[in-house]
């Protein structure tokens, strides 16, 4: 049995790891995160926080031996400078501490993103390779892969990145995750008798984007952690597809069965801050999962990507050549996510 350590296992990336590694019956899963899972999973779940060093040590000492480590925690912070001491403390004491108590450690596969890319900053190189040079830091992307290679030289262990973007799957709570975003957008246009109306810039509206299905991911993570050419290498891992937003909105709309209406820009962040009761009425209306507003959909992160007036591009050339071909038509993973999340009672159908 193969043992995974997944950190940040209740977040988009990591819950549909840990359902697909359950899955496949040969690997035993250990999740990390602050928050109990809510769902009925196999796998085992240990609170921590990532930051303490001596309750990782704690925590994680008795667990024997982590053969790879699946790295997908993230700690938001104020502004660039202030993301990079904590995201690279988490990954220096699950790295470290593993490395100590466990004589099996394989590989460390590193999550990172579109950001690694500058795409954050404004327009850049498009499509994005995995040589292209990096911007000016900061950038914690940089510091937790420059502590990968530094700390694995020379170790029976070894590490890849894999660089997604705009992963959809679902998760609640958590900070990066458009599926839900759209979702919980529609639900509350659609209760108010509103048009389907894209809340974003013209300029994102016309936009070419890129998703990354977060099943697809998935197999990418245990790819990477299984294969020993993967090592010290990273890969763009995206749909394999380009869109925009003019193309799938109309889509969506019949999709949710809602009158399309051009877009109409404003701010989606302020004008979703006193919409928390109609959602509390939704959910008591429809009987739906009782989830917070709040954990619901994150609107400062689908403010921000629909705002994006610039094309996001990833070139998936170099994971293909390694072997991963796996790839999903974007249009049709966002209907199946909204027909999932519909039949959990997410959102009404």
């Amino acid at each position: 049995m193969k043992k995974a350590l997944v950190a940040g296992a209740l977040g988009v990336t990591g819950r549909t790891l840990v359902h697909h590694l359950t899955s496949l019956g040969d690997w035993e899963v250990i999740g990390l995160s602050r928050r109990r899972p809510e769902f009925q999973t196999t796998a085992q779940f240990i609170a921590v926080d990532l930051l303490n060093r001596s309750e990782v040590e704690t925590r994680l000492s008795g667990l024997g031996d982590i053969t790879h480590i699946f790295y997908a925690a993230l700690q938001p912070a104020a502004n660039f400078f202030d993301e990079v001491a904590p995201n690279l403390a988490m990954l220096t004491n699950i790295v470290e501490t593993v490395e100590s108590t466990s004589g099996k450690l394989r590989k460390v596969v590193l999550l990172e993103g579109a950001k690694f890319y500058g795409a954050h900053l404004g327009p850049y190189k498009t499509p994005a390779k995995e040589t292209d040079l990096r911007h000016m830091p900061p950038n914690f992307y940089y510091n937790q892969e420059d502590y990968l290679v530094e700390r694995s030289a020379g170790k029976a262990w070894s590490w890849a990145a894999l660089r997604p973007s705009l992963i959809c799957g679902f998760a609640v709570g958590n900070p990066m995750n458009m599926a839900t975003v759209i979702a919980a957008y529609a639900a509350l246009c659609k209760e108010m008798k509103l048009p389907f109306r894209f809340p974003g810039s013209a300029a994102g509206y016309h936009a070419i984007m890129e998703m990354t299905d977060a099943e697809l991911l998935a197999k990418a993570i245990v790819w990477a952690g299984e294969n020993d050419h993967c090592d010290g290498q990273a890969f763009n891992i995206t749909n394999g597809d380009f869109n925009r937003w003019e193309n799938l909105w109309p889509r969506l709309a019949d999709f949710f069965k809602m009158e399309y209406a051009p877009p109409q820009h404003f701010p989606l962040t302020l004008f979703m801050s006193d919409k928390e009761p109609i959602w509390r009425s939704l959910v008591k209306k429809y009987g739906l999962l009782d989830y917070s507003f709040q954990e619901a959909a994150s609107w400062p992160f689908g403010e921000a990507i629909f705002n994006l007036g610039y094309d996001v591009m990833a070139d998936t050339t170099k994971s293909r050549r390694f072997g991963f071909h796996e790839w999903v038509d974007t249009e049709e993973m966002l209907l199946r996510l909204f027909t999932q999340f519909q039949q959990m009672r997410f959102i009404p159908t």
